[in-house]
């Protein structure tokens, strides 16, 4: 019986099989710009992986909403031509070289794009121009806003105010990145600075992104970023340290091969006021780093240093989008996804989330305390547990120590007797009562036993 034509071609790609797994292996490496499948976005949620102001690169190029932003993105890029200096030939001459990595860098880039690479590069000119001229403008080194007039829409004092949250916001969207070579390429050509080495070039752009987003942080060497999105998750790692090591720096980027494990432990840390209950304090850690979360046992006390949050209108959506580039971008680790599920676990109810703002631990600009917990509550929803991070074993140990037999009943006691005002004043005049009441019995007893007895006649 003769093959069919698709029976052979299987056949085929079996046996080439190796190869194509080869080949396919490069391409992932170079991919670090995801478009999130529909399974990601949980409902109620998917505006927070939906640009609302701007797009930067091609997946929501053609979003009808955010073509009025076009006009403006060509005004950057003749402001960038105009003040480095460049022809547009020039620039884009200099690019020419790093094509095919940019669109490397998307793993799902549309078919269209590959038949038109020099409407690919006029995109990535006109978005690149654009975000260069975001950072600069916010940078208090370079007071660019000076240059452009008052009543500029977007770079004015007055664009800054009212516009620059919302770019923010869309700039820190996983889909909505642009690949961090662009960005090196164009600063250089903006600065002179072609002939820098690679290293300068990260050191540049890294410095304006740490300005945009943490400008009192402006010390941290980030290293070699992926995009705008990597340089934050690195950023909210190392912020607060004044000198981290440069292997830290580098684990971020890549998972070190000497990991942590523990076992698989499914250990769930007690909520804020369960620890605090069972004799455990929580204190500010001494940086902002998310990685910053220690337990230290005590005899009588155990004490929780957990980091400072800000939660505000962009919590949700900043931490949804790094925990996407966690789950499709293999090797840098999943720090912030398991700092989010730790912070669920300590968050059950406003009582947490009221107890940790107490303790300086969360500055609440979103709303009320139980809008908080519901928003750490919700973060978590289809969360992949990767048992690899240390976290899990400070569950364990906190866990451990609020299962020990006094704290265990210290926290039971607690909660039954002392959760409320008018429990604690009951139970003290019980236990007034019950005191009197035994003196009482004992003052009888004793007087009986010490009667004189009365003389036979």
């Amino acid at each position: 019986m003769e093959d069919k034509s698709w029976v052979v071609e299987v056949d085929d790609e079996a046996n080439r099989l190796d190869q194509v797994i080869e080949s396919e292996k490069k391409n992932w490496e170079k991919h670090s710009i995801y478009k999130l499948p529909a399974c990601v976005a949980t409902e109620g949620s998917e505006n927070c992986y939906q640009p609302q102001a701007i797009s930067f690169g091609p997946y929501h190029y053609d979003d009808p909403k955010l073509q009025p932003m076009e006009a403006h993105k060509k005004r950057a890029l003749l402001r960038f031509l105009k003040r480095s200096k460049k022809t547009m030939r020039h620039c884009v001459d200099s690019l020419s070289s790093i094509t095919e990595d940019l669109m490397a860098a998307y793993d799902s880039l549309d078919q269209k794009w590959e038949e038109d690479q020099e409407g690919f590069m006029m995109m990535m000119m006109r978005d690149g121009c654009f975000m260069l001229e975001l950072l600069r403008v916010a940078s208090p080194s370079l007071s660019q806003r000076e240059v452009y007039d008052e009543k500029d829409p977007i770079f004015s004092n007055h664009g800054h105010l009212y516009m620059m949250p919302y770019f923010k916001r869309d700039m820190l969207m996983l889909e909505n990145q642009l690949p961090m070579l662009l960005l090196t390429n164009l600063l250089s050509l903006d600065e002179d600075g072609e002939r820098q080495s690679q290293e300068k070039k990260n050191e540049a752009i890294n410095g304006l992104i740490r300005s945009f987003f943490f400008p009192e942080d402006n010390d941290l060497d980030l290293g070699e970023c992926a995009h705008v999105l990597d340089a934050y998750r690195k950023l909210l790692l190392l912020i607060g340290k004044k000198s981290p090591d440069p292997i830290e720096v580098e684990s971020i980027t890549k998972r070190d091969s000497v990991t942590y494990y523990w076992g698989g432990s499914d250990d769930i840390i007690p909520s804020a006021s369960e620890l605090v209950d069972s004799g455990v304090t929580i204190r500010k850690s001494k940086t902002r780093s998310i990685k910053d979360i220690r337990f230290v046992p005590g005899l009588f006390r155990g004490v929780l240093y957990i980091p400072p949050v800000m939660v505000d209108d962009t919590t949700q959506s900043i931490y949804l989008n790094l925990m996407a580039y966690e789950r499709f971008h293999i090797g840098i680790g999943n720090d912030v996804t398991a700092y989010v599920a730790f912070m669920d676990d300590l968050i059950d109810n406003a009582k947490d989330v009221n107890l940790l703002k107490s303790n300086k631990i969360i500055q609440n600009a979103y709303g009320s305390d139980k809008n908080v917990a519901e928003l750490f509550n919700t973060l978590s929803i289809n969360m992949a547990h990767d048992t690899f991070n240390r976290l899990v074993f400070i569950r364990s140990e906190a866990k451990e120590y609020c299962d020990r037999h006094w704290n265990k009943w210290r926290g039971i006691l607690i909660r039954s007797y002392f959760n409320h005002p008018w429990a604690v004043i009951s139970l003290i005049a019980a236990i007034f009562l019950f005191t009197l009441t035994i003196l009482g019995t004992s003052y009888t007893i004793a007087q009986f036993y010490h009667e004189p007895s009365t003389p036979e006649k």
